[in-house]
């Protein structure tokens, strides 16, 4: 499989994963969703109740492409760990913090129209300091929108990959001993997590409870690269048979088998013979191309979606319910119509914000204009008041 269609295959993906996420969120927290709710009812309840799982996908995802871009053969590319760190945390925080301003001035334009939980309260210092620094979470301050604790996660994870590379080039081993052991390090804490830090609901806003998902993406990784792909492909399942047997946990089951799809689709070949899966693949995405593209561009442009989304949905759902009547259709075009905004705004951040190549200065400066703008609406409600 060319790296191309590897690229464009893990678009889809994460294109299908966003949408999904969107979805989850018009469903769950209404209240669109409450009035459109007659209509399809099944469907609804799936997606309130299922579709958050996708971020699962993401979190298998983010491990396959750490293991491709830090350590593709099980050792360090880079030389310098806080520049990997550094460099991930600004790329991260950027696009972020530009979603979050826009969050934190949408709210303050819907409270007044709509008495809804989902509409978040006024910003405090504190908590707006906190979101900027992705440490919410960590000293237990509210998010400012929905979905971006799965950010700070992220970099925890990564961080957490970034270390362990590095200190494995430090041991005085040879090449093909560090391999072994730094793989071997990352299926014991893939275990360790999946069979106990997973278990515990105390300790998900810390990157050891994810670890499991994200670890299998690396396992993914080098599966999916090595000629014995076959014993990874059963390494992957075990591991997550074993966490399903000790405790079921449909997320965990869909990111074993995420992994497991990715171990064996993502092969560079495929032994003569037999009936080539990648072939079969392009043959769809032939038929379906016009949609796979389109698939395609949501997954390049997935996280930018995934940060403005809640605010755009928030927005629509104050519009719809303040001045449509209670048509079920009705709210149900509108769900549409925000998933189609919502896109749309995404593609601008995605263009205008997270393509561009962001410094520490451009991340400062926006995260001092998100405390700003929340200090700001603040200023202006006690004012008003």
């Amino acid at each position: 499989m060319s790296s191309a269609n590897r690229n464009a295959s893990i678009d889809c993906i994460k294109g299908l994963a966003c949408a999904a996420i969107v979805w989850h969120h018009l469903a769950f927290y209404g209240p669109m969703s409450d009035v459109a709710a007659p209509l399809l009812p099944r469907t609804m309840e799936w997606l309130s109740d299922y579709a958050r799982m996708a971020v699962q996908i993401f979190l298998v995802l983010g491990g396959y492409l750490a293991a491709a871009s830090l350590a593709p053969k099980g050792l360090a590319r880079f030389e310098h760990a806080p520049a990997q760190v550094s460099r991930r945390f600004v790329r991260l925080v950027v696009p972020y913090a530009v979603a979050l301003i826009v969050a934190v001035l949408l709210a303050d334009l819907v409270r007044p129209l709509m008495d809804h939980p989902s509409v978040p309260d006024e910003p405090t210092i504190p908590q707006l300091i906190a979101n900027a620094f992705l440490l919410q979470d960590l000293v237990g301050e509210d998010a400012l929108s929905a979905g971006v604790w799965y950010v700070a996660i992220d970099f925890q994870l990564f961080v957490m990959a970034v270390l362990l590379f590095a200190f494995m080039r430090t041991l005085k081993l040879s090449d093909s001993v560090r391999v072994r052991v730094t793989q071997w390090l990352v299926v014991a804490g893939v275990a360790a997590s999946l069979f106990y830090a997973n278990r515990d609901a105390d300790l998900d806003m810390w990157g050891v409870y994810f670890w499991g998902a994200y670890g299998l993406g690396m396992l993914a990784y080098w599966g999916s690269r090595s000629p014995r792909w076959p014993l990874w492909f059963v390494l992957i399942g075990v591991l997550g048979c074993a966490a399903l047997w000790i405790e079921f946990r449909g997320r965990i089951a869909l990111a074993m088998a995420t992994a497991l799809a990715l171990t064996w689709l993502m092969r560079p070949t495929i032994e003569q013979g037999h009936v080539s899966a990648h072939s079969l693949l392009r043959t769809v995405r032939g038929w379906m191309e016009p949609l796979t593209t389109r698939i395609a561009s949501l997954g390049q442009m997935s996280y930018s979606v995934f940060l403005i989304h809640f605010s755009i949905c928030l927005l629509v759902n104050a519009v719809v319910s303040t001045w449509l009547p209670d048509v079920p259709m009705l709210h149900l075009m509108g769900m549409v119509a925000a998933f189609a905004f919502s896109v749309m705004a995404g593609r601008v951040l995605y263009l205008k914000v997270e393509q561009h190549v962001p410094t520490w200065a451009s991340a400062l400066r926006w995260q001092l204009s998100l405390i700003g703008a929340g200090g700001g609406v603040l200023l202006v409600s006690h004012w008003a008041g």
